[in-house]
């Protein structure tokens, strides 16, 4: 290979403009500002292989998570402060057939040979429809046996491992800040009584929780508003967790949580129903079965809350993208909140209120990382490296996400109206 062209200078080449942050391969060649606060180190031809077979941001999110591309100057919890420095450059394609052809010389033949990926990545979505054809529609997309997987291969890495990154309030979704130096945990507390007060909970009534996590919704409204609460998750470590803290807590008698897909939850005449964190899993194939299902469970001018990740534009394909896909989200799909509106209001539900809360994911995200970064030791003992690795690179990735205005995060506050009567007030009045 020629010392003049290097694996760092043709891996530079790939980024329009040039690399932001310095790059030393394997091979002795360097790239990229020298001073540069941060950089870059492929230390194998692993790596290599990587980037060159799946370019872009999955082919270096698996170089990576493996840990033959190994970041400098800042903590694999929370590479925030040089990924972001990145963003919008790592989007390069399959080189052109000349492009291919002196890649080929200079970096050799056997780099072109796709490696096996790390074992945490999932099965990509071609291979998901491909089994599901084997197995004749039993394991299609979002049929409850799949769902049931995806949410295990994200949801049960490990309850200790949750505790470690999400704090005390076991709560993975985005907090609302009331004021901008609120802690993670004042902020979470502020969000479930924020849904609660939208929801208008009066003590005695019954709320359905779909999608609940580890229970935080399903506790926080039978303790503080007096409801009858019933959480449902398709995740059984989570189900566990929780079922095991409303019984340390003494809510055995008004909160429940149930291991269940929300298909099966037989009872009816909710008084209201809240969804934090479910539709981006689901589908939005299934959205109209789905809010059918949510209509079909209140009780006349009940009240139903959305809160989801979207887009900042409806419309194209509703994929979270090729990593988060692999190894975050399996199935996950996001659209624009015009299409949540559409279809809540085609369902025959009221929307009464809509509300887009991006700048706190942001900021909830923030938080998350730093506890990864903090408990990184104790994370990587409970997991492996590459899972700690590729939680820190997702967050990271999703806060600039959030930053940058291309996913937010909404909330659809909508009532079961019957013959004109919602029950909603002239105005709302659940405050800030």
């Amino acid at each position: 290979m020629s010392p003049t062209r290097g694996i760092a200078p043709t891996i530079e080449s790939f980024f329009p403009g040039g690399l932001p942050l310095w790059f030393k391969a394997y091979d002795g060649s360097q790239s990229g500002p020298p001073d540069a606060e941060f950089g870059l180190e492929l230390v194998n031809e692993r790596g290599l292989s990587y980037i060159l077979t799946a370019p872009g941001d999955l082919g270096l999110a698996r170089a990576y998570v493996s840990g033959d591309l190994v970041l400098h100057g800042a903590h694999p919890g929370d590479p925030y402060p040089a990924f972001a420095l990145l963003k919008d450059m790592t989007d390069f394609g399959i080189p052109k057939p000349a492009e291919l052809l002196s890649l080929v010389r200079a970096l050799g033949l056997g780099n072109l040979v796709p490696p096996a990926p790390p074992p945490q990545e999932h099965l990509p979505a071609w291979r998901h429809r491909l089994e599901g054809l084997r197995a004749l529609g039993k394991w299609g997309r979002h049929s409850q046996e799949r769902d049931a997987d995806a949410i295990h291969h994200h949801y049960d890495v490990s309850n200790t491992f949750y505790e470690h990154v999400l704090g005390p309030s076991m709560t993975y979704t985005c907090a609302v800040y009331p004021t901008a130096d609120a802690t993670l945990e004042e902020a979470q507390e502020h969000k479930y009584d924020l849904v609660c007060r939208k929801l208008d909970l009066k003590p005695g009534q019954r709320l359905l929780d779909l999608g609940c996590g580890w229970g935080g919704m399903v506790r926080h409204a039978a303790r503080h508003y007096g409801v009858k609460a019933l959480g449902v998750t398709l995740s059984r470590e989570q189900a566990t967790w929780a079922q095991e803290e409303i019984k340390r807590q003494g809510l055995d008698d008004i909160a429940e949580v149930r291991f269940s897909d929300y298909r099966d939850v037989p009872e009816t005449d909710f008084d209201a129903i809240s969804s934090i964190g479910l539709t981006e899993h689901i589908g939005v194939a299934n959205y109209p079965s789905y809010f059918g299902f949510v209509e079909s469970r209140l009780k006349p001018q009940g009240r139903m809350l959305n809160h989801c990740i979207t887009r900042h534009y409806s419309g194209g394909k509703p994929t979270a993208g090729a990593f988060i896909d692999r190894y975050v989200f399996p199935d996950g799909e996001l659209t624009g909140s015009g299409t949540i509106v559409r279809a809540v209001e085609n369902a025959g539900l009221e929307v009464q209120h809509h509300e887009n809360i991006r700048v706190h994911y942001a900021k909830t995200l923030a938080g998350w990382s730093a506890n990864l970064a903090a408990h990184w030791d104790a994370c990587v003992a409970e997991t492996d490296e590459g899972t700690a690795r590729v939680w820190g690179l997702y967050m990271a990735g999703s806060r600039i996400a959030f930053e940058r205005n291309e996913i937010q995060l909404h909330h659809v506050l909508a009532t079961k109206t019957v013959d004109g009567e919602s029950g909603y007030p002239l105005r709302h009045d659940f405050g800030a």
